[in-house]
Protein backbone atom coordinates (compact mmCIF):
# COMPACT_ATOMS: atom_id res chain seq x y z
CA UNK A 1 0.00 0.00 0.00
CA UNK A 2 2.77 2.45 0.88
CA UNK A 3 4.67 1.74 -2.34
CA UNK A 4 1.57 2.39 -4.39
CA UNK A 5 0.79 5.56 -2.46
CA UNK A 6 4.30 6.92 -3.08
CA UNK A 7 4.20 6.26 -6.84
CA UNK A 8 0.72 7.72 -7.17
CA UNK A 9 1.60 10.81 -5.15
CA UNK A 10 4.72 11.54 -7.22
CA UNK A 11 2.64 11.32 -10.40
CA UNK A 12 0.01 13.71 -9.01
CA UNK A 13 2.62 16.24 -7.92
CA UNK A 14 4.35 16.05 -11.30
CA UNK A 15 1.07 16.63 -13.14
CA UNK A 16 -0.34 19.44 -11.01
CA UNK A 17 2.60 21.06 -9.17
CA UNK A 18 6.14 20.45 -10.39
CA UNK A 19 5.57 20.34 -14.17
CA UNK A 20 2.04 21.63 -14.65
CA UNK A 21 2.78 24.82 -16.60
CA UNK A 22 6.06 24.26 -18.46
CA UNK A 23 4.50 23.01 -21.71
CA UNK A 24 5.66 19.38 -21.83
CA UNK A 25 2.57 18.40 -23.82
CA UNK A 26 0.24 15.44 -24.10
CA UNK A 27 3.04 12.87 -24.16
CA UNK A 28 4.18 13.89 -20.68
CA UNK A 29 0.61 13.84 -19.41
CA UNK A 30 0.04 10.32 -20.75
CA UNK A 31 3.33 9.07 -19.27
CA UNK A 32 2.57 10.51 -15.84
CA UNK A 33 -0.96 9.19 -15.97
CA UNK A 34 0.39 5.69 -16.65
CA UNK A 35 2.68 6.06 -13.63
CA UNK A 36 -0.33 7.19 -11.60
CA UNK A 37 -2.32 4.12 -12.70
CA UNK A 38 0.54 1.79 -11.70
CA UNK A 39 0.73 3.28 -8.21
CA UNK A 40 -3.02 3.43 -7.87
CA UNK A 41 -3.36 -0.24 -8.84
CA UNK A 42 -0.71 -1.33 -6.33
CA UNK A 43 -2.37 0.65 -3.57
CA UNK A 44 -5.95 -0.32 -4.34
CA UNK A 45 -5.35 -4.04 -4.86
CA UNK A 46 -3.69 -4.33 -1.47
CA UNK A 47 -6.29 -2.17 0.25
CA UNK A 48 -9.42 -3.69 -1.27
CA UNK A 49 -8.51 -7.26 -0.29
CA UNK A 50 -8.43 -6.40 3.41
CA UNK A 51 -12.24 -6.40 3.76
CA UNK A 52 -12.84 -10.00 2.62
CA UNK A 53 -9.95 -11.20 4.80
CA UNK A 54 -11.24 -9.45 7.92
CA UNK A 55 -14.26 -11.76 8.24
CA UNK A 56 -15.94 -14.62 6.36
CA UNK A 57 -19.26 -14.27 8.19
CA UNK A 58 -21.98 -13.43 5.59
CA UNK A 59 -23.79 -11.40 8.27
CA UNK A 60 -20.73 -9.32 9.17
CA UNK A 61 -19.50 -8.65 5.65
CA UNK A 62 -22.28 -6.17 4.77
CA UNK A 63 -21.48 -4.30 7.99
CA UNK A 64 -17.79 -4.09 7.05
CA UNK A 65 -18.86 -2.82 3.64
CA UNK A 66 -21.11 -0.20 5.26
CA UNK A 67 -18.11 1.43 6.92
CA UNK A 68 -16.09 1.14 3.71
CA UNK A 69 -18.92 2.76 1.76
CA UNK A 70 -19.38 5.54 4.33
CA UNK A 71 -15.67 6.28 4.12
CA UNK A 72 -15.74 6.18 0.32
CA UNK A 73 -18.59 8.71 0.24
CA UNK A 74 -17.73 10.89 3.22
CA UNK A 75 -14.02 11.54 2.65
CA UNK A 76 -14.28 12.46 -1.06
CA UNK A 77 -17.26 14.68 -0.25
CA UNK A 78 -15.25 16.53 2.38
CA UNK A 79 -12.34 17.10 0.03
CA UNK A 80 -14.64 18.05 -2.82
CA UNK A 81 -16.11 20.75 -0.59
CA UNK A 82 -12.62 21.93 0.33
CA UNK A 83 -11.67 22.30 -3.33
CA UNK A 84 -14.90 23.96 -4.53
CA UNK A 85 -15.82 26.03 -1.47
CA UNK A 86 -12.33 27.02 -0.28
CA UNK A 87 -9.83 26.72 -3.14
CA UNK A 88 -12.04 27.51 -6.16
CA UNK A 89 -13.39 30.89 -4.94
CA UNK A 90 -9.87 31.84 -3.91
CA UNK A 91 -8.83 31.63 -7.58
CA UNK A 92 -11.70 33.52 -9.21
CA UNK A 93 -14.08 30.53 -9.34
CA UNK A 94 -12.04 29.03 -12.20
CA UNK A 95 -9.96 25.84 -12.46
CA UNK A 96 -6.55 27.48 -12.85
CA UNK A 97 -3.08 25.92 -12.56
CA UNK A 98 -2.58 27.55 -9.18
CA UNK A 99 -5.94 26.26 -7.89
CA UNK A 100 -5.21 22.68 -9.00
CA UNK A 101 -1.68 22.82 -7.55
CA UNK A 102 -2.95 23.92 -4.15
CA UNK A 103 -5.59 21.19 -4.23
CA UNK A 104 -3.07 18.49 -5.20
CA UNK A 105 -0.63 19.35 -2.41
CA UNK A 106 -3.42 19.29 0.17
CA UNK A 107 -4.78 15.96 -1.08
CA UNK A 108 -1.37 14.26 -1.11
CA UNK A 109 -0.53 15.40 2.42
CA UNK A 110 -3.85 14.27 3.84
CA UNK A 111 -3.78 10.97 1.94
CA UNK A 112 -0.48 10.11 3.64
CA UNK A 113 -2.15 10.36 7.05
CA UNK A 114 -4.99 8.10 5.91
CA UNK A 115 -2.48 5.66 4.43
CA UNK A 116 -0.66 5.28 7.74
CA UNK A 117 -3.99 4.61 9.44
CA UNK A 118 -4.74 1.94 6.82
CA UNK A 119 -1.42 0.20 7.52
CA UNK A 120 -2.18 0.17 11.23
CA UNK A 121 -5.67 -1.16 10.55
CA UNK A 122 -4.57 -4.21 8.53
CA UNK A 123 -1.62 -5.15 10.75
CA UNK A 124 -3.63 -7.76 12.69
CA UNK A 125 -4.59 -9.78 9.59
CA UNK A 126 -1.47 -9.15 7.51
CA UNK A 127 -0.07 -12.65 8.12
CA UNK A 128 0.58 -15.65 5.82
CA UNK A 129 -1.95 -17.83 7.64
CA UNK A 130 -4.72 -15.40 6.65
CA UNK A 131 -4.25 -16.43 3.01
CA UNK A 132 -4.17 -20.23 3.25
CA UNK A 133 -5.49 -22.48 0.48
CA UNK A 134 -7.46 -25.67 0.98
CA UNK A 135 -5.78 -27.73 -1.71
CA UNK A 136 -2.17 -27.32 -0.52
CA UNK A 137 -0.38 -27.39 2.80
CA UNK A 138 -1.87 -24.88 5.17
CA UNK A 139 1.41 -22.96 5.45
CA UNK A 140 1.54 -22.21 1.70
CA UNK A 141 -0.26 -19.32 0.03
CA UNK A 142 1.33 -19.17 -3.43
CA UNK A 143 -0.86 -18.23 -6.39
CA UNK A 144 0.01 -19.38 -9.91
CA UNK A 145 -1.01 -18.00 -13.29
CA UNK A 146 -3.01 -21.19 -13.76
CA UNK A 147 -4.99 -20.43 -10.58
CA UNK A 148 -5.80 -16.93 -11.81
CA UNK A 149 -6.78 -18.17 -15.27
CA UNK A 150 -9.11 -20.74 -13.72
CA UNK A 151 -10.73 -17.97 -11.67
CA UNK A 152 -11.36 -15.86 -14.77
CA UNK A 153 -12.63 -18.63 -17.05
CA UNK A 154 -14.49 -21.01 -14.72
CA UNK A 155 -15.96 -18.84 -11.99
CA UNK A 156 -19.32 -17.83 -13.47
CA UNK A 157 -20.48 -15.64 -10.55
CA UNK A 158 -17.21 -13.69 -10.81
CA UNK A 159 -17.77 -13.04 -14.51
CA UNK A 160 -21.28 -11.75 -13.86
CA UNK A 161 -20.01 -9.62 -11.00
CA UNK A 162 -17.44 -8.01 -13.30
CA UNK A 163 -20.15 -7.11 -15.83
CA UNK A 164 -22.24 -5.57 -13.08
CA UNK A 165 -19.29 -3.73 -11.55
CA UNK A 166 -18.01 -2.38 -14.87
CA UNK A 167 -21.36 -0.92 -15.92
CA UNK A 168 -22.00 0.69 -12.54
CA UNK A 169 -18.46 2.04 -12.36
CA UNK A 170 -18.66 3.68 -15.80
CA UNK A 171 -21.83 5.53 -14.83
CA UNK A 172 -20.38 6.55 -11.47
CA UNK A 173 -17.09 7.77 -12.95
CA UNK A 174 -18.71 9.84 -15.69
CA UNK A 175 -21.19 11.47 -13.31
CA UNK A 176 -18.42 12.31 -10.82
CA UNK A 177 -16.21 14.08 -13.38
CA UNK A 178 -15.64 17.73 -12.47
CA UNK A 179 -16.67 18.80 -15.96
CA UNK A 180 -20.06 17.08 -15.60
CA UNK A 181 -20.56 18.56 -12.14
CA UNK A 182 -19.87 21.97 -13.67
CA UNK A 183 -22.58 21.38 -16.28
CA UNK A 184 -25.15 20.20 -13.75
CA UNK A 185 -24.59 22.38 -10.71
CA UNK A 186 -22.79 25.39 -12.15
CA UNK A 187 -24.48 26.00 -15.51
CA UNK A 188 -27.95 24.41 -15.25
CA UNK A 189 -28.73 25.06 -11.58
CA UNK A 190 -26.55 28.15 -11.26
CA UNK A 191 -24.70 27.30 -8.04
CA UNK A 192 -21.40 25.43 -8.39
CA UNK A 193 -20.81 25.15 -4.66
CA UNK A 194 -24.25 23.56 -4.18
CA UNK A 195 -23.12 20.24 -5.63
CA UNK A 196 -20.33 19.85 -3.10
CA UNK A 197 -22.51 20.94 -0.18
CA UNK A 198 -25.26 18.57 -1.29
CA UNK A 199 -22.75 15.72 -1.44
CA UNK A 200 -21.95 16.32 2.21
CA UNK A 201 -25.62 16.71 3.16
CA UNK A 202 -26.34 13.40 1.41
CA UNK A 203 -23.92 11.58 3.72
CA UNK A 204 -26.34 11.33 6.67
CA UNK A 205 -29.30 9.80 4.79
CA UNK A 206 -26.76 7.78 2.82
CA UNK A 207 -25.41 6.30 6.07
CA UNK A 208 -28.94 5.42 7.16
CA UNK A 209 -29.55 3.74 3.80
CA UNK A 210 -26.23 1.90 4.06
CA UNK A 211 -27.05 0.60 7.55
CA UNK A 212 -30.49 -0.50 6.40
CA UNK A 213 -28.91 -1.99 3.28
CA UNK A 214 -26.45 -4.00 5.37
CA UNK A 215 -29.32 -5.45 7.41
CA UNK A 216 -31.25 -6.18 4.22
CA UNK A 217 -28.15 -7.78 2.70
CA UNK A 218 -27.50 -9.92 5.75
CA UNK A 219 -31.11 -11.12 5.73
CA UNK A 220 -31.67 -11.64 2.00
CA UNK A 221 -28.16 -11.97 0.53
CA UNK A 222 -26.09 -9.84 -1.84
CA UNK A 223 -27.93 -10.86 -5.00
CA UNK A 224 -31.39 -9.99 -3.66
CA UNK A 225 -30.14 -6.68 -2.27
CA UNK A 226 -28.47 -5.76 -5.57
CA UNK A 227 -31.53 -6.58 -7.69
CA UNK A 228 -34.05 -4.86 -5.41
CA UNK A 229 -32.13 -1.63 -4.94
CA UNK A 230 -30.93 -1.42 -8.53
CA UNK A 231 -34.60 -1.35 -9.55
CA UNK A 232 -35.35 1.35 -6.98
CA UNK A 233 -32.35 3.41 -8.14
CA UNK A 234 -33.45 3.14 -11.78
CA UNK A 235 -36.96 4.32 -10.98
CA UNK A 236 -35.77 7.32 -8.95
CA UNK A 237 -33.22 8.34 -11.61
CA UNK A 238 -35.94 8.13 -14.28
CA UNK A 239 -38.22 10.36 -12.22
CA UNK A 240 -35.44 12.94 -11.84
CA UNK A 241 -34.77 12.89 -15.57
CA UNK A 242 -38.43 13.58 -16.36
CA UNK A 243 -38.52 16.29 -13.70
CA UNK A 244 -35.50 18.08 -15.19
CA UNK A 245 -36.99 17.90 -18.68
CA UNK A 246 -40.36 19.29 -17.60
CA UNK A 247 -39.29 22.17 -15.34
CA UNK A 248 -36.98 25.10 -15.99
CA UNK A 249 -33.71 24.05 -14.33
CA UNK A 250 -32.74 27.67 -13.75
CA UNK A 251 -35.82 28.22 -11.57
CA UNK A 252 -35.38 25.17 -9.31
CA UNK A 253 -33.33 26.96 -6.66
CA UNK A 254 -35.65 29.96 -6.60
CA UNK A 255 -38.79 27.85 -6.08
CA UNK A 256 -39.10 26.10 -2.71
CA UNK A 257 -41.51 23.35 -3.92
CA UNK A 258 -39.33 22.53 -6.94
CA UNK A 259 -36.18 22.56 -4.85
CA UNK A 260 -37.74 20.22 -2.25
CA UNK A 261 -38.89 17.75 -4.91
CA UNK A 262 -35.51 17.74 -6.67
CA UNK A 263 -33.38 17.38 -3.55
CA UNK A 264 -35.60 14.78 -1.84
CA UNK A 265 -35.66 12.50 -4.90
CA UNK A 266 -31.94 13.09 -5.49
CA UNK A 267 -31.09 12.14 -1.90
CA UNK A 268 -33.29 9.05 -2.13
CA UNK A 269 -31.55 8.02 -5.35
CA UNK A 270 -28.12 8.47 -3.75
CA UNK A 271 -29.24 6.40 -0.76
CA UNK A 272 -30.59 3.60 -2.93
CA UNK A 273 -27.41 3.50 -5.01
CA UNK A 274 -25.38 3.32 -1.79
CA UNK A 275 -27.22 0.11 -0.88
CA UNK A 276 -26.18 -1.31 -4.26
CA UNK A 277 -22.59 -0.34 -3.48
CA UNK A 278 -22.74 -2.06 -0.08
CA UNK A 279 -24.13 -5.20 -1.71
CA UNK A 280 -21.39 -5.10 -4.35
CA UNK A 281 -18.61 -5.13 -1.76
CA UNK A 282 -20.20 -8.01 0.13
CA UNK A 283 -20.68 -9.85 -3.16
CA UNK A 284 -16.96 -9.59 -3.93
CA UNK A 285 -16.19 -11.27 -0.63
CA UNK A 286 -18.76 -13.99 -1.37
CA UNK A 287 -17.03 -14.70 -4.67
CA UNK A 288 -13.66 -15.13 -2.93
CA UNK A 289 -15.16 -17.75 -0.62
CA UNK A 290 -16.97 -19.43 -3.51
CA UNK A 291 -13.66 -19.76 -5.35
CA UNK A 292 -12.08 -21.23 -2.22
CA UNK A 293 -14.86 -23.82 -2.13
CA UNK A 294 -14.75 -24.43 -5.89
CA UNK A 295 -11.01 -24.77 -6.46
CA UNK A 296 -9.46 -24.88 -3.01
CA UNK A 297 -7.59 -21.63 -3.74
CA UNK A 298 -7.94 -18.52 -1.61
CA UNK A 299 -7.52 -15.68 -4.12
CA UNK A 300 -8.54 -12.32 -2.60
CA UNK A 301 -5.68 -10.54 -4.37
CA UNK A 302 -6.54 -12.06 -7.76
CA UNK A 303 -10.21 -11.09 -7.40
CA UNK A 304 -9.45 -7.53 -6.28
CA UNK A 305 -6.67 -7.15 -8.88
CA UNK A 306 -9.02 -8.14 -11.72
CA UNK A 307 -11.71 -5.82 -10.43
CA UNK A 308 -9.14 -3.04 -10.00
CA UNK A 309 -7.86 -3.48 -13.56
CA UNK A 310 -11.37 -3.08 -14.93
CA UNK A 311 -11.92 -0.19 -12.52
CA UNK A 312 -8.86 1.63 -13.87
CA UNK A 313 -9.84 1.01 -17.49
CA UNK A 314 -13.36 2.23 -16.83
CA UNK A 315 -12.07 5.28 -14.96
CA UNK A 316 -9.92 6.25 -17.91
CA UNK A 317 -12.75 5.58 -20.34
CA UNK A 318 -15.14 7.58 -18.16
CA UNK A 319 -12.93 10.67 -18.25
CA UNK A 320 -12.54 10.35 -22.02
CA UNK A 321 -16.27 9.86 -22.48
CA UNK A 322 -17.09 12.90 -20.36
CA UNK A 323 -14.67 15.16 -22.23
CA UNK A 324 -15.87 13.86 -25.60
CA UNK A 325 -19.47 14.48 -24.60
CA UNK A 326 -18.90 18.11 -23.59
CA UNK A 327 -17.00 18.63 -26.85
CA UNK A 328 -20.17 17.61 -28.70
CA UNK A 329 -22.05 20.51 -27.09
CA UNK A 330 -19.47 23.11 -28.06
CA UNK A 331 -16.64 22.94 -25.51
CA UNK A 332 -13.85 21.99 -27.91
CA UNK A 333 -11.15 24.49 -26.92
CA UNK A 334 -12.05 25.44 -23.33
CA UNK A 335 -13.54 23.65 -20.35
CA UNK A 336 -17.09 24.49 -19.20
CA UNK A 337 -17.15 27.18 -16.54
CA UNK A 338 -19.89 27.84 -13.94
CA UNK A 339 -20.46 31.26 -15.52
CA UNK A 340 -21.45 29.81 -18.95
CA UNK A 341 -25.05 30.16 -20.15
CA UNK A 342 -27.30 27.06 -20.26
CA UNK A 343 -28.54 25.74 -23.61
CA UNK A 344 -30.85 22.92 -24.68
CA UNK A 345 -27.91 20.83 -25.90
CA UNK A 346 -26.13 21.26 -22.54
CA UNK A 347 -29.32 20.23 -20.72
CA UNK A 348 -29.84 17.07 -22.78
CA UNK A 349 -26.19 16.02 -22.62
CA UNK A 350 -26.01 16.64 -18.89
CA UNK A 351 -29.13 14.57 -18.20
CA UNK A 352 -27.81 11.80 -20.43
CA UNK A 353 -24.53 11.61 -18.51
CA UNK A 354 -25.81 12.44 -15.03
CA UNK A 355 -28.89 10.19 -14.99
CA UNK A 356 -29.00 8.26 -18.27
CA UNK A 357 -25.70 6.41 -17.87
CA UNK A 358 -26.47 5.33 -14.28
CA UNK A 359 -29.83 3.98 -15.48
CA UNK A 360 -28.01 2.00 -18.17
CA UNK A 361 -25.51 0.76 -15.58
CA UNK A 362 -28.24 -0.50 -13.26
CA UNK A 363 -29.98 -2.17 -16.21
CA UNK A 364 -26.75 -4.03 -17.03
CA UNK A 365 -26.48 -5.04 -13.37
CA UNK A 366 -29.98 -6.53 -13.44
CA UNK A 367 -29.11 -8.43 -16.62
CA UNK A 368 -25.91 -9.81 -15.06
CA UNK A 369 -27.68 -10.84 -11.86
CA UNK A 370 -30.25 -12.88 -13.79
CA UNK A 371 -28.04 -15.99 -13.72
CA UNK A 372 -26.03 -15.20 -10.57
CA UNK A 373 -26.21 -18.30 -8.36
CA UNK A 374 -24.71 -17.14 -5.04
CA UNK A 375 -27.90 -16.51 -3.12
CA UNK A 376 -27.94 -16.24 0.66
CA UNK A 377 -28.90 -19.92 0.96
CA UNK A 378 -26.09 -21.01 -1.34
CA UNK A 379 -23.52 -18.90 0.53
CA UNK A 380 -24.48 -20.56 3.82
CA UNK A 381 -23.75 -23.91 2.19
CA UNK A 382 -20.46 -22.59 0.78
CA UNK A 383 -19.33 -21.49 4.24
CA UNK A 384 -20.24 -24.87 5.71
CA UNK A 385 -18.25 -26.72 3.04
CA UNK A 386 -15.22 -24.44 3.49
CA UNK A 387 -15.33 -24.91 7.28
CA UNK A 388 -15.52 -28.68 6.89
CA UNK A 389 -12.56 -28.76 4.47
CA UNK A 390 -10.46 -26.58 6.78
CA UNK A 391 -11.26 -28.84 9.72
CA UNK A 392 -10.23 -31.91 7.72
CA UNK A 393 -6.92 -30.33 6.68
CA UNK A 394 -6.13 -29.16 10.21
CA UNK A 395 -6.86 -32.64 11.55
CA UNK A 396 -4.71 -34.27 8.87
CA UNK A 397 -1.64 -32.06 9.37
CA UNK A 398 -0.79 -33.18 12.95
CA UNK A 399 -1.15 -36.80 11.85
CA UNK A 400 1.18 -36.21 8.89
CA UNK A 401 3.72 -34.44 11.09
CA UNK A 402 3.65 -37.30 13.65
CA UNK A 403 4.25 -39.96 10.99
Amino acid sequence: MLGGWLIRSVAVLMLFVWASDIGLGAGFFIAMYVVYIVGSSMNDIAGQMSGPVLTNDPRQRPVVQVWATIYAYFVPAIFSIISTVVFLPRHGNEFTVEMLSETAITYVACSFVFQILACVGVSRIDKPESFMHLSDKLAKAEVSVRDMWSLLTRNGPFQRYLVSGASDKLAQVVRSQAVISTLMWGILLGNMQLGSVLSLVAILPGILFAIFGARYNGKHGSKAATVTWAWISMILASLLTVFCLVVDMGSVLSSLPLAIVFFVVYLLMNGASMVVTVASGAMRADIIDYELDRSGKYLPAAVTATYNLIDQIISSLGATLALGAVALVGFTTVMPQPTDSPTTSILLMTLLLFFGLPILGWACTLFAMHGYQLTRTEMIEVQKRVADKKAELQAAEPATAAS
